[in-house]
């Protein structure tokens, strides 16, 4: 069995690992790239051909893909700073709820004005909680999907419940989806909620998760 300081070392050489291979192909994928819009400058008729689409959106996947991989590598990374956190939560939602409403999603919020101020990484927590909000509308149906936001003070932090009234989570596919590259999505990275989970744990706070195949799923998040 192994002891946790085995466990952080598998991590850090994991994290290492995957640090080293996004660098080797950032590199020759950004001389491609650069190879690519000589070629179109100096032969423009070559953005005609359908294939040429195809070739630059496979690039931005790539691209894409580099980018999920940082940030799966820099999650557990935090600069905290004192935290009006209702008002921080409210501002996330108010910046969410455009989109849902051209989605014709309905969102249910319960954030009390007497939370407290709490040390986070903005940019993370922001991160975590629009990765979660972007699965739940995926998940749901349109129209007619209900995504719920709701906070209670949970001493000494707050629970955090995001619930939504899509397809739901097998029981076999919850024992999976924290673990990277996991992913049940045709242009799934598998990264998202690994990311997720890093961000929470980084807060000294934990995830968990309540669902069934069409009875929709609940996460909840505890921040300390």
């Amino acid at each position: 069995m192994c002891n946790d300081n085995t466990v952080d070392k598998l991590k850090n050489e994991f994290h290492y690992t995957l640090s080293k291979f996004s660098h080797e192909i950032r590199n020759p994928l950004t001389l491609i790239s650069s190879g690519l819009q000589m070629i179109a400058s100096a032969h423009p008729e070559v953005q005609d051909y359908k294939q040429w689409d195809d070739i630059m959106d496979n690039l931005d996947y790539v691209k894409e893909l580099l980018n999920e991989f940082s940030t799966f590598n820099n999650a557990g990374r935090i600069n905290l700073t004192s935290t009006d956190t209702g008002t921080y939560l409210k501002t996330i939602l108010s910046s969410v709820k455009p989109t849902l409403d051209y989605l014709d999603i309905q969102l249910d919020t319960d954030i009390p004005d007497s939370l407290p101020i709490m040390m986070l990484d903005q940019i993370r927590i922001r991160q975590m909680l629009l990765n979660l909000l972007k699965n739940a509308w995926e998940a749901v149906p349109v129209p007619g999907g209900k995504i719920s936001f709701s906070v209670r003070l949970k001493n000494p932090g707050i629970c955090i419940d995001i619930r939504d009234n899509g397809c739901g989570i097998s029981p076999e596919q919850q024992a999976e989806i924290f673990q990277p590259f996991f992913t049940t999505k045709e242009s799934g990275t598998g990264l998202g909620l690994p990311v997720v989970k890093q961000v929470v744990e980084a807060h000294d706070g934990s995830i968990s998760v309540e669902s069934a195949p069409d009875h929709g799923t609940v996460f909840h998040i505890f921040l300390g």
